[in-house]
């Protein structure tokens, strides 16, 4: 199986990453199966938040006997110094652990330094300092925080959204952090769901050796994909090749990453997923989304109160209120 070293940290990793988000949507038997499955063949790097609910209570039930030999990633989306600490020490509860291998700053709207006034690189220091933590990281949707992070050598780390499908600023993120020896972490490597074929997200990957993709898994059959492909990775080609350009082109323009950040709604629009139901109509199998179920989520949509509150936290700068409507027109087509 393919292994990378993690920049300048230091860190040898299976190429397989395992996002930790999804499996707060599952039971807490079903995420120690998945999560100990992953480890017992060969997948070594877990990430995942303090605000990721129950998470990383679920990775150190399913981990904490095997602690020495997995690395571990988590995030505190803390506002200051006394916020980073009470993440840290509860993440340790939590993952059973007494040390984080990489601590990354969550998403933040500005990019931590030492003395900006937050406290809160002064405190990732420290914290590295007493042996707490071992390497020093940043996640972010934004370019601009993504590309001052790298700039400014503060950050062993960079998790950034990057797949088949991105453009040349995501490009030039991951080529500056190769050149500078930063460990590239990409989260989104299939597009919040918008990928559907694996084979080729998994190949379009391995094409870059520094970086580590972690793919969000919440089913067996999902890691059971992944898995396979240690064995017998799939080759880029042509064919391949032509297929990338085609879905490049059909999703040129705005489009909703699903990265969640507009939520929550004040009137429980489900934004992250109905803002792009359009493409997961023509993207994956429609039926699911025709359910009672979805018909709800939807109609939702009426009732929003053009608040801006999502449009004003997207780190894309969509018209999220528009992107909205737009999709709830076309869902009604298919009704």
């Amino acid at each position: 199986m393919e292994r990378i070293t993690l920049g300048k940290t230091g860190l040898v990793m299976n190429k397989n990453g395992f996002g930790a988000l999804p499996v707060q949507r599952v039971s807490k038997k079903d995420a120690v199966y998945l999560l100990q499955k992953a480890f017992y063949h060969g997948i070594n790097y877990f990430d995942t938040a303090r605000m990721y609910t129950d998470s990383e209570e679920k990775i150190g039930a399913a981990l904490s006997q095997v602690r020495e030999k997995i690395i571990i990633s988590t995030k505190t989306g803390a506002q200051d110094a006394a916020g980073f600490w009470a993440d840290l020490e509860m993440s340790f509860k939590e993952l059973q652990t007494d040390y984080i291998d990489i601590y990354q700053f969550h998403n933040p709207s500005f990019c931590p330094k030492p003395g900006d006034g937050s406290g809160l690189y002064e405190a990732m220091l420290e914290a590295k300092e007493q042996g707490k933590i071992g390497h020093i990281g940043i996640t972010n949707h934004r370019y601009k925080i993504a590309e001052e992070a790298v700039e400014s050598g503060l950050y062993e780390t960079v998790q950034f959204p990057f797949s088949y499908l991105a453009g040349e600023p995501e490009k030039k993120i991951v080529k500056m952090c190769k050149e500078k020896d930063i460990g590239f972490i990409a989260m989104k490597a299939l597009s919040g769901g918008l990928i559907t074929d694996s084979a080729l997200a998994y190949a379009y990957m391995a094409g870059y050796g520094h970086v580590e993709p972690i793919w969000g898994i919440q089913k067996e059959a999902e890691l059971d994909e992944f898995l396979s492909y240690q064995e017998n990775p799939p080759v880029w080609t042509e064919e391949m090749e032509e297929k990338v350009e085609k879905e490049k082109e059909e999703l040129a323009g705005d489009f909703c990453r699903g990265c969640g950040y507009c939520m929550p709604c004040p009137v429980g629009i489900e934004i992250n997923n109905c803002a792009r139901m359009s493409l997961l109509l023509r993207r994956a199998p429609k039926e699911g989304y025709l359910r009672e179920v979805w018909k709800e989520k939807m109609k939702k949509i009426e009732s929003c109160l053009l608040c801006g509150q999502c449009k004003s936290r997207c780190p894309y700068g969509l018209d999220t209120p528009e992107l909205l409507k737009k999709n709830y027109e076309d869902y009604k087509t298919f009704l």
